[in-house]
């Protein structure tokens, strides 16, 4: 089996690295030359960031993909038909104004019948395409509101084609000020946020932390919206400090995290609770802090404890964590869940579907979607929110490890919004672990 370029590129082997080299004007088509006798070929397009500022979350996008691949090796059979399934992977670089060249490429160029989205920036331009022409999409890895109100709709309204699951704004901060009201602080909260579409979600005055922080009598020291190339943030942490902000949130990326607190030690700005969405995703992030990052709470999309299954491989979340970490020699991460989830998702669709090369019939099948997957229920069949599926998330953090193969554990300390899944400890303040 191999790796072929579409009959758009050079008819070459590309690797990942060269995928990613090679930039968001690639693709890499990934065919099944076994099934020439099939009686058709469904088109997948997957748009991911593969390298730039979002890279780690695209980190596992290989080889999950190399999982999916291994699955459908021998077709997909729908209504007596065998199908091959051929993938043209993109990567956006993590760049807003790419996502809107490799949704064009996907939709125009290489004519695809399905679209796949692993990247919160991408997801709106990819969207708005595949709406006009007709493709159905599917999204996630952003809050579903900056999904739904970011493109200008409304939750009773949706969209034609494109669809997406993910939690919400809301879930996190129930999860948020479900750990802060149980702990005892000045209820002062500074924040600052990203200026993108997951962080003007998380900014909303009335869906976002300023709403859930007026609601639960906190005082916010709001700092606004920050660039992405953003390397400075001593305005952010002097005004924390000045206003006596016992806890940290907003959302950012891990590279920003990580100045803010190296300016914030320098400052003397010692807050009791970390509590941020975004940069504590990743185990490589919490590391590189080294001492300093034993304590910092996150949102939780997915760790090898959630108690679902793999509706492609049958692997528990336990399971599909121990053979990342085990092929690669690195810890899981939280992406990895969801990006195979948007392969169970596209798995279901094509099945679902009366006729997986209608267009239509596919958008019908997602529309009608209730799936058990690696990440949960995805449930568009059943969502008060038109296109939207709503999955279960919690929320917890990070311990140094006792014994453990790798530096840092992820503890889920809060469960709120996802009683399914279990709690492991107590949340803790900073000062309680030094």
């Amino acid at each position: 089996m191999t790796d072929r370029c579409t009959t758009h590129d050079r008819l070459e082997t590309l690797t990942r690295r060269r995928v990613i080299a090679a930039g968001a004007g690639t693709a890499a088509s990934l065919s099944f030359p076994a099934l020439a006798q099939a009686r058709g070929t469904i088109k997948i397009g997957y748009i991911t960031a593969l390298s730039g500022v979002r890279a780690n979350f695209g980190e596992a996008d290989q080889w999950t993909l190399d999982k999916f691949r291994a699955a459908v090796k021998n077709g997909v059979s729908v209504g007596g038909k065998t199908y091959s399934i051929e993938v043209v992977l993109k990567d956006n670089q993590s760049d807003p104004n790419r996502s809107q060249t490799v949704s064009s490429e996907a939709v125009l160029r290489d004519k695809v019948d399905l679209v796949l989205v692993q990247d919160g920036d991408a997801a709106g331009p990819a969207g708005q395409l595949c709406d006009v022409h007709g493709i159905p999409m599917i999204s996630t890895m952003m809050p579903w509101q900056a999904f739904t109100f970011g493109r200008g709709s409304t939750p009773d309204k949706g969209f034609p084609y494109s669809f997406h699951f993910f939690w919400g704004a809301d879930d996190v901060l129930k999860n948020f000020f479900g750990i802060w009201n149980g702990q005892k602080t000045n209820k002062v909260l500074g924040t600052f946020y990203i200026d993108n579409p997951p962080g003007q979600a998380f900014a909303d005055p009335n869906t976002g932390l300023p709403g859930g922080a007026k609601g639960n009598g906190y005082k916010e020291i709001n700092t606004g919206f920050f660039k992405i190339a953003t390397n400075d943030f001593s305005t952010q942490v002097s005004a924390m400090k000045a206003g006596g902000a016992q806890i940290v949130s907003g959302f950012a990326f891990a590279n920003h995290f990580a100045t803010f607190w190296k300016q914030a030690q320098q400052a003397g700005f010692k807050p009791e609770l970390v509590t941020m969405a975004g940069p504590f995703l990743f185990p490589s992030a919490v590391q590189s802090m080294g001492d300093a990052g034993d304590g910092m709470g996150t949102e939780i999309w997915w760790t090898p404890n959630f108690p679902f299954k793999s509706s492609i491989t049958g692997q528990s979340a336990k399971e599909l964590a121990a053979e990342w970490e085990k092929s690669t020699g690195k810890q899981w991460t939280q992406p990895i869940g969801y990006g195979h989830a948007l392969w169970e998702t596209a798995l279901a669709a094509i099945k679902g579907a009366a006729d997986p090369k209608s267009r239509k019939a596919l958008r019908d099948a997602i529309a009608g979607m209730k799936l058990d997957s690696i990440v949960g229920s995805i449930n568009f069949k059943e969502s008060p929110i038109k296109s939207i599926a709503v999955t279960p998330m919690v929320s917890g953090q990070w311990r140094k490890s006792k014994g453990g193969k790798f530096p840092y554990d992820l503890l889920i300390t809060h469960n709120g919004t996802a009683p399914m899944i279990p709690v492991e400890a107590d949340y803790k303040p900073m000062s309680a672990l030094k």
